[in-house]
């Protein structure tokens, strides 16, 4: 059988904007034939994934390309609640305007989202309903984001129990599973990368435009966001990324996927999405040294 002729069941893992990571390994996947049938993803991995089951992976992109810092704080709504920082409402609606909404079952492509119900200790797949429901129970990052309740169930980030959703993919027929981890190992070279980030010139676009209105209006409620200390918020972060690394190692040895794409952990801290460019490339990149042996 040709690569060209391959249906790949693809699983996107947690990991806040590395995630971003999973737009290049969508773009190397499209560009050498492979057909991507189905997808599971956890938090991060659910929004690009279902993005992507939208057939808008392409607005998607151009935008988050496009944003800066201060656009990421105007989507930060203070929730003061104990269970999470912020509401989320904002970043949810931003995402809508910008490519619209389904219901998953209408998707073109399997898709199912992962979020974790940590009072039962259960993983919970989410496969039918509003997809930026899903999508946004998927992206629960606890202290971080309020919980979602579904069905009477409070549901938090994917990521705490299964940050590389391989298990949804069991039942697919498709020929290859391919699964991103976005908790590889620490690299060196990343070491300095996220404090000292080179600062992104805007690129201007039509389709940026369309919501740039949107979002300035938020800016005007964001300043007490932006004079607010991260700092616990980082340190939970890190350790959250410490704990979905060694899970992902158990996962991805207990069900070993056809092929593993790695993306080390300490590529870009959790919410610099505005390093997608560089994030993007990676993900292209590590595509290539994983999967090069699909083509050659």
């Amino acid at each position: 059988m040709s690569h060209r002729s391959k249906t790949v069941s693809l699983v996107l893992g947690s990991g806040g904007a590395r995630g971003l990571a999973h737009i290049g390994i969508i773009r190397w996947l499209e560009e050498h034939g492979f057909q991507i049938a189905s997808v599971s993803g956890s938090s991060m991995g659910a929004l690009i994934g279902g993005v992507y089951a939208m057939g808008k992976l392409d607005e998607y992109e151009r935008w988050v390309k496009a944003i800066d810092k201060m656009d990421i704080i105007a989507l930060l709504d203070i929730a003061w609640e104990s269970s999470g920082l912020i509401k989320g409402d904002k970043i949810i609606d931003t995402l809508v305007e910008l490519v619209g909404d389904q219901h998953i079952e209408t998707l073109p492509i399997r898709y199912t989202a992962v979020a974790s119900d940590i009072q039962r200790e259960k993983e919970v797949w989410i496969n039918s309903g509003r997809l930026f429901d899903a999508i946004r129970a998927s992206i629960s990052l606890p202290l971080f984001f309020t919980p979602v309740e579904r069905n009477g169930i409070l549901l938090i980030d994917g990521g705490v129990l299964n940050p590389v959703p391989i298990a949804p993919t069991f039942h697919d027929t498709t020929d290859l599973t391919i699964a991103v981890n976005l908790g590889g190992k620490v690299e060196k070279r990343y070491e300095h990368t996220q404090k000292h980030s080179p600062k992104k010139e805007r690129k201007p676009h039509d389709l940026t435009d369309k919501i740039r209105h949107f979002i300035h209006e938020l800016k005007e409620s964001a300043g007490s966001v932006a004079e607010m200390d991260f700092g616990v918020y980082d340190i939970a972060n890190q350790a959250f990324d410490a704990m979905q690394s060694t899970i992902a190692r158990e996962k991805l040895a207990a069900y070993p996927p056809d092929f593993t794409v790695e993306i080390p952990r300490n590529a870009c801290g959790t919410l610099e999405f505005d390093r997608a460019e560089e994030m993007i490339s990676l993900g292209y990149a590590r595509a290539e040294e994983a999967l090069k042996t699909l083509i050659y």
